[in-house]
């Protein structure tokens, strides 16, 4: 039975990567709004395609554009996201029948299951509120803490203990903290970036090409009271700003996890941290350079997708790192 639930939260985790990646490439190919309903699309459970069907959109939702392929973008993302709600839900299910006869950690699959209601919550609102910005950047955090989650659970069920604890790494815990935190706002900048449809509006490296003055204040400025944010409401130079603080601090995020990582590896003892350590570096340098291919390139879908997925990857090696850090001997 505990082998089975092992191999349940892989399949967990995979799916969980799936999903995100969905989401992404729905973002990025601007099909948000593919289906303006919730659950359903324009009423039906799958994207209509019959003459009465698409009649019945016709009148139904005068204003809006019937497009099949980006309809069918979002409701392949969402049939994803409740096969991936259910295997948590089933997750939490057999942790709680198991407790006492189970290695199996019960609280994470409980909060695993709240956020995954929670995102569910998010996504009717991205749809239903138009893709307000906060909402969009909230959905992509959800999805990110999910995947982090299930990595979490991973770990929890099948790493080994590092033999004699490596205290002399063990003791920089704080400092993969920190790491971890500036990151989570990095890829925070980058969903506001994406939920703003800030990635032209900077198109130079490595400042933009536009004339116009960086304004930190724009780049915080709510947008609100908008019939619809499909395509971004912001004006040029809020946008502009949007982009660039995502690369300043993609310098701070590059420079203080490099410094963190080194300084982790130079006192660990087991090849196990410093193994962990080099593979955030390799993780990092393959983010920042996506990052600049994605603007000398001109912002292609695959190469922003593939930025979006490496943001993820680069997350859980530094989530896999702490945890290590963490565990006891």
């Amino acid at each position: 039975m505990y082998k089975n639930y092992k191999n349940l939260v892989v399949a967990t985790f995979f799916l969980s990567i799936v999903v995100v990646g969905l989401g992404a490439y729905t973002r990025l190919s601007d099909a948000g709004l593919g289906c303006p309903d919730w659950p359903g699309c324009y009423g039906f459970l799958t994207v209509p395609k019959h003459e009465a069907d698409l009649a019945y959109v016709e009148q139904t939702y005068p204003d809006m554009m019937f497009e099949t392929a980006k309809a069918w973008k979002e409701m392949i993302h969402r049939y994803f996201a409740g096969s991936l709600g259910v295997l948590i839900l089933v997750l939490f299910i057999v942790a709680f029948i198991q407790r006492k006869h189970s290695q199996s950690p019960v609280k994470l699959p409980f909060f695993l299951l709240v956020l995954v209601i929670f995102q569910a919550a998010l996504g009717m609102w991205t749809v239903t509120m138009n893709l307000q910005p906060l909402i969009v950047m909230g959905h992509l955090l959800g999805g990110f803490s999910i995947l982090s989650l299930v990595a979490l659970l991973y770990l929890r069920l099948t790493a080994k203990h590092i033999e004699g604890g490596d205290a002399p790494a063990r003791r920089h815990f704080n400092l993969s903290l920190v790491a971890l935190v500036v990151l989570v706002i990095q890829i925070a900048l980058g969903g506001w970036l994406a939920a703003n449809y800030a990635a032209p509006h900077c198109n130079g490296l490595p400042l933009c090409s536009y004339g116009q003055p960086f304004s930190l204040s724009s780049v915080f400025q709510l947008p609100l009271e908008h019939s619809t944010y499909e395509y971004g409401v912001l004006s040029q130079q809020a946008r502009m700003s949007i982009h660039l603080l995502h690369r300043i601090w993609a310098l701070v995020t590059c420079v203080v996890l490099a410094l963190i990582m080194w300084r982790i590896y130079s006192h660990a003892l087991s090849a196990k941290i410093k193994h962990c350590t080099v593979t955030v570096l390799i993780a990092l340098v393959c983010q920042i350079s996506l990052g600049l291919a994605v603007v000398h390139w001109h912002f292609p879908l695959g190469v922003a997708l593939a930025h979006n997925l490496m943001a993820a990857i680069l997350l859980m090696t530094l989530i896999r790192l702490c945890f290590y850090l963490k565990a006891r001997s």
